[in-house]
Formats: structure tokens, sequence, C-alpha cells
């Protein structure tokens, strides 16, 4: 791997992360090949990509010869062969379903030269298991790009139990050279950094709205005026969609029952189509499919006292660090670009007392199970 420099990138899938990815490559100089399995999503991502392109020359970013150069450097691609021959970097951006994953990397195995990486911008599967379906899984690495990857700085890096020092170093100058900025994730665990944050958390509200039994416009307008975050969790999980949070939920779950205590109302909204601000309700509802704010206000956070929210995000941050997977600093980055987040988490928790944070766990923990105990970087910090 000496030596080694990525000029050439082929982005499989051709979703909204797969163009997306593709065009901040051909952004940064790369050449690009966009693969799908049909012609007719290629055009479509094509179409979108041209979009895009046009609202930056419309705004002035870049010029339109600018764009003309940018559009030229991706070819769309049906035939996996021709799409990876002269590939450097390959990363996978097909829907989250492990079984599809590992069909796809099975193929590629067969056709991939010998210099490529391969990168799984997946956001909750395993990367060691994905890895080991190839016959080269050192030269395998998780690049999880953050939706939408146009305007999103974030990309977290993720080696799995066999990737070699080279890859990890080549993929996260990658990052930078695409204009982002790169946190890794040591360890191969459930979440990675930002949804082992975020995912839990909103189970953890429904928690809070049933037992201090108040309004969900409460909890979010506490999490927003006094804990920092840019929006509530609620709305967050609108946002994101329901749809997506069931399913991490599931895949995080299954691998650790620590991570998460899951609340039924997640299943329930998801059995129910109530997706989030796509499908017109979620936790809220929403007039049209127009991205919407909910009005918020810091008379409503009053009514909430977040100490539980910000217990089981701290909690689940220090589990990060004890286990070696990330460092404090690395999380703090990895929050405030990945969720908003306006403030350090740990700041904030000194604010309202690592004392105090750690009692209410352990009350909870006495009320509620185990799932609660603090960690013990938060009693260290007591």
């Amino acid at each position: 791997m000496d030596g080694m420099e990525i000029k050439n990138i082929t982005v499989l899938g051709s979703g909204i992360m797969g163009h997306g990815i593709a065009q901040v490559s051909a952004m940064a100089g790369y050449n690009v090949v966009l693969r799908d399995i049909e012609q007719q999503f290629l055009d479509k991502a094509m179409e979108k990509i041209k979009w895009s392109l046009g609202k930056l020359v419309s705004k002035g970013k870049i010029s339109e010869d600018q764009q003309n150069e940018i559009f030229s450097r991706i070819k769309p691609i049906v035939d996996l062969n021709e799409a990876v021959h002269d590939s450097d970097l390959v990363i996978e951006a097909v829907p989250e379903i492990m079984e599809l994953k590992k069909k796809v990397y099975a193929e590629l195995d067969k056709v991939a030269n010998d210099r490529i990486i391969f990168a799984s911008n997946t956001s909750t599967l395993p990367i060691t298991e994905i890895a080991n379906t190839i016959s080269r899984p050192d030269k395998f690495i998780g690049i999880h790009f953050f939706n939408p990857p146009q305007l999103m700085k974030l990309v977290e890096v993720i080696p799995g139990q066999e990737t070699s020092n080279d890859v990890v170093d080549l993929t996260t100058n990658f990052v930078k050279s695409v204009n982002k900025i790169p946190v890794i994730c040591r360890k191969d665990v459930p979440g990675f950094i930002v949804n082992r944050l975020f995912i839990p958390l909103v189970h953890e509200a429904c928690y809070v709205m049933e037992r201090q039994q108040i309004q969900q416009t409460e909890i979010d307008s506490a999490v927003k005026f006094k804990l920092g975050f840019p929006m509530g969790i609620f709305e967050l999980a609108d946002f994101t969609g329901l749809d997506v949070i069931h399913k991490a939920t599931i895949e995080m779950h299954v691998r650790d029952k620590k991570v998460i205590l899951p609340h039924p109302t997640i299943e329930q909204l998801f059995n129910e189509k109530k997706l989030g601000q796509k499908s017109g309700e979620g936790f809220y509802k929403y007039s049209d499919d127009k991205y919407e704010r909910i009005p918020l206000s810091e008379e409503l956070a009053q009514k909430c006292n977040p100490i539980q929210i910000i217990g089981n995000i701290l909690n689940n941050a220090a589990w990060l660090v004890t286990n070696n997977a990330s460092d404090i600093d690395e999380i703090e980055k990895a929050a405030n670009l990945g969720l908003g987040l306006k403030k350090p988490l740990f700041e904030t928790a000194k604010e309202i007392g690592m004392q105090k944070i750690v009692d209410e766990l352990n009350q909870l923990s006495k009320k509620y199970g185990t799932f609660y105990e603090p960690d013990s970087l938060l009693l260290s910090m007591c």
C-alpha cells in the first residue's frame, strides 16, 4: 500500500447517499464512477446531481464551467466489472440490509483489482461481519457519511478487526480531501459514535415523557434551550425518519442489549407508517412534505428537567471512552458535527453537576434496572 494514491472512485448505489458521495468526490477532483443495477436509477441520480450543482452555480459558489467540469467527472455505469476496473476506492452505499450488502461484496470480491480499498457507508451494520465476506478483510473499512453528504461535514471512519493501518490512513486522508471532517471510531461497536449517542436518546425521551407525564414539546424545548441541541429530540427523530430509527434500534439492540432500552412507541409509529416529516406525521403532524419547524420555547423548557436525557447520552459517551472506541475530544467533535450540538456535552454536564447526573442514574437503575448504571468514567469525574 506504500505510496498508493487514490484517484479513481466507484460509488455503488445511486440513492440519496450514493449520488451525494459521488458529487462531493467529483467536486474534490476525483474521477467517479456511479454504479447501480438499472440505468433508470442512474439517470435519476445524475439529474439530481445536475440540479444540486445548478443550485451552487445560482448561489455563486461555483461557475458554470466548474459545474460542467465536475459533472463530466461522474460516469454512470451499470456493469459492475467495468465500474470497478480502474478503481482505487469503492464506496458502497446500497440499502442497509446485511444480506444485500454481503451479496454485493461477494460479487465485488471476484472482479475487484488487487489495490482496491472497500469502504461501506453503513450507519449501523457491523463492519467486521461485512468484511469477512471478502477474501481481503484488511482492505475493508467503514466510511459513514451523514445525510445529505453535500452539506454534512462529518464522516465516521470505522476500521474492522482486520483493517490495516494503511487503509485507515488512506481513508482518513480521502475524507479530508473531499472537504469533510473525519472522526475515527476505533472499535466496530454498535451505532459507532453518533448513532450510539442519538438512537438511545429517542427512546429515552419517550420514557421521560411517560414517567414525568409531560408533553413532547416541553421535552424538546428543554433539550434545545437547556442542553444546546439544535432542535428537539422528537423533532430530530421526525426529521431523520422513524423507519431509520426503528431499523437502527433493531440492529444495535441485537448486538448489545446494554446500548438501548427500547420504548414501544418507536415500533408502533413505524408499524402505523407514521415515519415523521416525510410521511406527514411522526411524533408531530406536518401540514405538507416541506421541512417544517416545531414551535419550541424557553417557557415550555421550564416544564422539563432534562437530567435523565443528559444522563443517557453521557453514559453512552462514557461507554465509548471506557471501551476504547473513542475519546472525549472526538466524541465532542462527532456530537457537534453529527448532531449539531452547540455546546460540548461534558461541559453541559459540569454545569448541571456530574454528581447530580450520577445520582439520577443510580436512582433510575434502582427503579428500572441495570441499563441505567453509571459508567465508571462518570463516577471518576465526580
